[in-house]
């Protein structure tokens, strides 16, 4: 019980800061994401890698355990919660720009944490998981990433076909560019020749792209009904952070990295080595343990809670909010990471 009670550390602290940013004035308007990239970087660097894993009875016993699925739920309805509050909160006509924008990028930093929690449970089987995440992934407006994660990204990983793998020496920004662009044209690609095989019309209902964009427009239709064009304006600053910090994220997932074809001209099998991870306890805790990426793309099924350390997987130097920060240097990221890179060839 102990260890999934680790996981309520990301959950429950995250909405205390986004709490506190919500209902607060001046600089604790910036608490969430302060408390995200400032104060965990620092604690991560003080705190030791974990790469133990579950012994197989450990390990059978984790994935019965229903706790850590009700965690996920809990996060779920924190998330709504707090973007109701946060929608609320910014009806205060007295509040002044600066602590408006610390509203913003706060929740921005809380909705980061959503789409992970939409790819955990995008990645179950079961029908009310999977609507969990696509709602998740709605107060974002990036309900495409459902598709394109589970159906191109897991397919495509560590070769030129994925928008979502960053190439050596591409900056961080000229990769925002790319796979936001090209994630979207992705999804709909994918979406067509699914319905190519089961004969059925891409211009229709049928196309979940389609559907998806309708209830997009309807919730953001929704949001400026209740709360008007500025607050419309503060939810779709939102929606954009967190879409860019998660491109971040995926940026530094597989960063260089690449699959060799064989003499058929096809890719190898994904391997440990196709993934940068990285094993510092708070990051693994706050991201639903997705810095252990190379077991997640071994078995994407995989709940989070035992996936696994894998020795010959590269690792990243420090957690993920670390690296997202770095990656924002791009000189500094490439003399970092470049000779890293050159070690797994």
């Amino acid at each position: 019980m102990f260890n999934a009670i680790k996981f309520t550390v990301a959950p429950l602290s995250l909405a205390f800061f986004a709490y506190l940013s919500f209902t607060q004035r001046g600089v604790l308007t910036y608490s969430a994401f302060l408390y995200a990239y400032a104060m965990i970087p620092l604690i991560e660097f003080f705190l030791k890698n974990d790469e133990r894993n579950f012994s197989k009875f450990q390990e059978s016993l984790a994935k019965k355990n229903i706790a850590y699925d009700l965690i996920l739920y809990i996060s779920v309805g924190l998330h709504l919660v707090l973007l109701c509050v946060f929608l609320l909160s910014l009806e205060d006509t007295s509040l002044q720009i600066y602590e408006v924008v610390g509203r913003v990028f706060s929740m921005g930093l809380v909705t980061t944490f959503a789409i992970n929690l939409a790819h955990e449970l995008g990645h179950r089987q079961s029908w009310g998981e999977q609507f969990l995440s696509k709602l998740m992934l709605l107060t974002t407006l990036m309900m495409h990433f459902f598709i394109e994660h589970n159906r191109g990204h897991h397919k495509n990983v560590a070769t030129f076909e994925d928008p979502s793998t960053a190439r050596k020496g591409e900056t961080v920004y000229a990769f925002w560019f790319r796979a936001i662009l090209n994630e979207y044209l992705s999804a709909w690609h994918l979406e067509k020749k699914r319905l190519e095989v089961t004969k059925q019309s891409n211009f229709s209902l049928h196309n979940e792209m389609i559907q998806f964009q309708i209830i997009q427009v309807l919730f953001v239709g929704l949001i400026y009904y209740l709360f008007g064009g500025l607050i419309l304006l503060s939810f779709l600053f939102n929606a954009a952070i967190a879409y860019v910090s998660f491109e971040t994220v995926q940026y530094l997932e597989h960063y260089g990295l690449q699959r060799k074809k064989n003499e058929k001209g096809r890719h190898e099998r994904v391997k440990a080595h196709h993934s940068w991870n990285s094993n510092h306890v708070f990051g693994r805790l706050m991201m639903f343990n997705l810095s252990r990426h190379s077991d997640h793309h071994f078995k994407a099924h995989k709940k989070y809670q035992v996936l696994n350390h894998h020795d010959d997987a590269p690792q990243l130097p420090t957690g993920y909010p670390g690296m997202m920060i770095l990656s924002l240097i791009p000189p500094l990221w490439f003399r970092i990471m470049n000779p890293k890179l050159e070690t797994q060839k």
